[in-house]
């Protein structure tokens, strides 16, 4: 169940640990609610409480930093009174710090900021811990993984954007795999235990590579809330 005050651990289940093989335990699943039915989103958080998700993706999207908008706390309050699976919120926002509280409130295991939206990212990280959540950071296809060596052993999870943010449905960008490895190079080496999530472009070509290289968590979008039946692909991206 959702943790509603921040203060109790969250049930997650354990990822492959680091530097592994293809094989070795479970991948996270956090597929994205922006490709949902936002015409039934009680039905559509039917079906996605008895899936196997691990968590719940949120983009909040501004206009300003991302070229689209997509939705506000109202809906996220929504939304969290129906969900039963821990809510991982992204940010795609400027000045992302503002909001720790109305975060927090949703009962968000996960606030996610961009580098790139965070003048003081050490001091956002601090207060998004001191809420009593866990702190994620993003970078855009364009920013290289060093910018996070003197902030990685701080963060609890690293999002690598594999398209451009604002959009869904966008083609992979093949670079991203090498950032993956950069990554969780980085991540060994400095002995972080930062989990490694992709968002964009995840499919049945290129989760696999991506798995190889090192993912922890998957964010699918269209791939998930457009399929058939979600329920197999989630369960099917959870085992690769």
């Amino acid at each position: 169940m959702k943790n509603k005050d921040n203060n109790m651990e969250v049930k997650v289940t354990t990822p492959r640990p680091s530097g592994r093989g293809r094989g070795e335990g479970l991948l996270l699943v956090s597929p994205s609610l922006l490709a949902a039915d936002f015409g039934n989103l009680e039905r559509e958080m039917q079906w996605f409480n008895q899936s196997e998700a691990d968590w719940l993706h949120l983009d909040v999207m501004d206009g300003v930093f991302v070229p689209n908008i997509s939705f506000g706390f109202p809906v996220m309050q929504a939304v969290a009174r129906l969900c039963t699976k821990p809510l991982d919120v992204h940010l795609m926002i400027e000045r992302p710090e503002k909001f720790v509280n109305e975060v927090k409130a949703l009962g968000a295991m996960m606030m996610n900021v961009h580098y790139e939206a965070c003048t003081h990212l050490h001091r956002t990280i601090q207060e998004i811990h001191a809420a009593g959540m866990k702190a994620g950071v993003t970078l855009n296809p364009s920013s290289p993984v060093a910018l996070l060596t003197d902030i990685i052993r701080d963060v609890d999870m690293v999002l690598l954007m594999t398209v451009n943010p604002g959009f869904g449905g966008q083609r992979f960008i093949e670079h991203s795999l090498d950032k993956v490895r950069e990554l969780r190079e980085l991540i060994e080496r400095t002995g972080s235990s930062a989990l490694i999530e992709v968002d964009g472009g995840v499919n049945a070509e290129t989760a696999p590579r991506l798995a190889e290289a090192g993912v922890d968590v998957f964010v699918a979008g269209s791939y998930v809330f457009g399929a058939p039946n979600p329920e197999e692909r989630i369960a099917a991206l959870r085992r690769l």
